[in-house]
């Protein structure tokens, strides 16, 4: 405990990550109280009705966890940050397939200030669609009734305007603290609307389980060690790495000699991320998508592809992530390249001939790795549905796993990296014993990838 408030002590000493804090705290204020602010024409006094229509399941689910609640509390900030990510994730995967946007990309920090201000133009034009989908959502039954009715003409162009300002208001916020905050500002925003659902589940959850007789608080309690210790193991699958050894020639220049330290090419275990649960989770809601309003009466199908806990769902669910996983890996991975750059710096995988065998070598190791990998995410992305069959309530057994733990994880570890960076660059004790985060990479490679 010493430790811990010597370490505040430290952080807070620092003027620069004073600062930076301090601002990411102050705009996520300002976001915050932006989503508690409800749309123009809407009587909040009606929204209760509202929110108790809602099921809060599939996609609809998804854009609320995002946007902290206030897709269900219809605010002006209901679209959150999702149209700025649709749109970021439709340009990474044009960088990647469509070769004129590669070329733009490799021009160095004006190809990506282009990519970037295309990404704004093509979040404008999401956030309108959207914003229009998602008036349509409010004129169903429950929303419907508090819209105020003399506000119904004005009620489709204002919401529009008002939803696509707020979304752009929100990218705004997130670019901000990107440039003087602390952390990547658009997945603080996602964390922090996901932190935001995080007390009131666990007040659920305890209520349900104290209404029960007898043991209710010891299940509790159970779960929450069960909660501690997924938490333990997608930190291991977020960090875990395959070290594979490179050496690098000697070469004399002058009386100084450079080269032949012996690194390591770390690849990681899941280099995807959270894409291929997102992707998996807006395919599954691709059926649910004709009768979204009205699921009580839906059958077969959608009602198989709305219900989480769903045993035919988990399984096509699990397929799809593993699918999509060594898609995503393959879309972003390079082994040739790798291979290329290796051999332009003069190293070598020892046992192993420079060029082509090396990356045959390099994407045969990445294969092996990605298979656990990928089988592990699955596992995540259905532990909510296997959480919810075992008596736990849905708003607290969507921290069980799924993009929202996952997020939220990364966030954090990245935050803390980049604190200790701050700390161990003026000599600071890191966050954790020994002046480095627990299962960081130890060791730098001569090139980036």
């Amino acid at each position: 405990m010493k430790k811990f408030i010597q370490t505040v002590k430290n952080i807070w000493s620092i003027e620069e990550l004073r600062s930076k804090i301090l601002v990411t705290l102050g705009l996520i204020l300002v976001y915050r109280v932006g989503t508690q602010i409800v749309l123009p024409g809407i009587n909040p006094h009606l929204l209760e009705a509202a929110k108790a229509n809602n099921k809060g399941g599939g996609m609809l689910g998804l854009f609320d966890m995002f946007a902290g609640g206030a897709f269900t509390q219809a605010s002006i900030l209901a679209l959150g940050i999702m149209p700025y990510i649709s749109a970021s994730i439709f340009m990474q995967l044009m960088t990647i397939l469509v070769p004129q946007l590669q070329k733009v990309q490799k021009e160095g920090e004006s190809g990506r200030k282009k990519i970037n201000q295309w990404t704004r133009y093509l979040t404008v034009l999401v956030t309108v669609f959207q914003a229009g989908a998602y008036v349509a959502y409010l004129n169903s039954p429950g929303y419907a009734e508090a819209i105020i009715a003399d506000y119904k003409p004005f009620f489709f162009p204002s919401t529009l305007i008002v939803l696509t300002a707020g979304t752009l208001f929100v990218m705004w916020i997130g670019e901000k603290i990107q440039d003087k905050g602390l952390g990547n500002g658009t997945s603080i925003i996602i964390m922090v609307g996901i932190l935001a659902r995080l007390p009131q589940a666990i007040i659920q959850e305890f209520g349900a389980k104290q209404a029960k007789a007898g043991g209710g608080l010891l299940i509790f309690l159970i779960e929450t060690a069960l909660l501690i210790a997924i938490i333990m193991g997608l930190i291991i699958l977020i960090q875990g790495v395959r070290k594979v050894p490179v050496n690098y020639a000697k070469q004399i220049i002058g009386n100084r000699q450079f080269g032949g330290a012996r690194q390591f090419l770390p690849l990681k275990v899941n280099s995807a991320g959270v894409m291929p649960i997102i992707f998996a989770q807006a395919i599954m809601f691709l059926p649910t998508l004709f009768s979204f309003t009205n699921l009580d009466s839906a059958k077969g199908i959608v009602r198989i592809f709305n219900d989480h806990s769903n045993v035919w769902y988990m399984i096509i669910y699990a397929v799809m992530v593993i699918g999509f996983t060594f898609l995503y890996t393959a879309l972003i991975f390079n082994p040739k390249q790798m291979g290329e750059d290796l051999k332009r710096n003069n190293g070598f995988i020892p046992g192993v001939k420079p060029g082509q065998p090396t990356a045959d070598y390099i994407g045969a190791i990445m294969d092996r790795i990605t298979l656990p990998g990928a089988i592990f995410l699955a596992l995540v992305g259905i532990l909510p549905g296997f959480a919810q069959r075992l008596g736990v309530t849905q708003g607290f057994s969507t921290f069980f796993g799924g993009t929202s733990l996952l997020i939220m994880v990364g966030v954090v570890l990245d935050t803390l990296q980049q604190i200790e960076t701050h700390l161990l660059m003026r000599q600071y004790d890191g966050l954790m014993k020994g002046g480095r985060l627990q299962g960081r990479q130890a060791t730098t490679t001569a090139a980036s990838y």
